[in-house]
């Protein structure tokens, strides 16, 4: 087994076979690795994602946890492509999402179509799954749970540093009633320190992602779409994001622009949009 290079969903697993580990057996790391038979470094380089353990290694870890054939079987499709520069998921597996964030240093990101999830208001999420009838009705309280749950990285003291381009047009888009619309806005004025808006003329060539940074792994680029979500450590699109950020960089509005433009969406005139100024409804 050789040391290689980690992915975001590498780390996420590696991460659940430790919480297995400390759940599931009252072994340490190393008294693991001495009833498996495995050089000590073995458990640590997995459990931090570093390496990838084979299926036998899987086989005898889980055995170890007193996991069955049927969590086994789970956990091998889930591992077996970790270690790719392009991991696809379906949108149901969201603990790699959390994982990746979570222990981001810093975190950037577009949206196109709707406000970024980490500032989203619960009201606004519940509205948002609710549109297109693409989300089981049943599903959709624990997906805003959830979403609001992770917001708690925005409250520690070791925060990423974070940035998130909003295209105003985003912020146009209704979604539920208008006080939902007030709340979500003041929400984004209180979080004004982290947002930049794009205005709405400008011609974004991305319907948006997010990169995110870490002091001791590779960058991750992270698409979501309708149906799957899209985790990328590809050098080439590494970079290629980056390019995208400098040119929203340029073209933003700046932060205190930013808050003036948020203050007129929140206090806005009450009458429809004509195309000259933002709207509630």
């Amino acid at each position: 087994m050789s040391v290689i290079t980690s992915t975001a969903c590498s780390r996420a697993l590696g991460d659940e076979l430790r919480r297995l580990r400390e759940s599931c057996t009252d072994l340490g790391g190393a008294h693991m690795a001495v009833r498996l038979g495995w050089h000590p470094s073995k458990v640590t380089n997995i459990e931090k994602g570093k390496a990838r353990a084979s299926e036998i290694d899987l086989v005898q870890f889980l055995t170890m946890c007193g996991k069955d054939i049927d969590f086994f079987e789970d956990f091998r499709r889930r591992y077996k492509h970790a270690f790719d520069e392009y991991v696809v998921q379906v949108n149901e597996e969201l603990r790699t999402v959390a994982f990746a964030e979570s222990t981001a240093a810093t975190l950037t990101s577009y949206s196109s179509r709707g406000i970024p999830g980490l500032v989203q208001t619960s009201e606004y999420a519940d509205a948002l799954y609710r549109l297109g009838g693409f989300v089981a009705e049943e599903r959709i309280p624990n997906l805003v749970r959830f979403r609001i749950e992770r917001q708690a990285i925005l409250r520690r003291h070791d925060r990423p540093t974070c940035v998130f381009f909003v295209h105003e047009l985003a912020l146009r888009q209704k979604v539920g009633d208008d006080r939902i619309m007030e709340d979500q806005y003041a929400k984004l004025l209180f979080s004004a320190q982290d947002i930049r808006i794009v205005p709405a003329d400008v011609v974004v060539p991305s319907s948006g992602c997010v990169l995110w940074s870490y002091e001791k792994s590779a960058p991750v680029v992270y698409c979501e779409a309708d149906l799957v979500n899209v985790f990328v450590q590809d050098p080439g699109a590494i970079a290629r994001t980056r390019l995208l950020f400098d040119h929203l960089e340029r073209v933003a509005l700046d932060a205190g622009q930013s808050r003036t433009k948020l203050a007129e969406y929140v206090s806005p005139p009450r009458e429809e949009f004509d195309g000259r100024g933002p709207r509630l409804a």
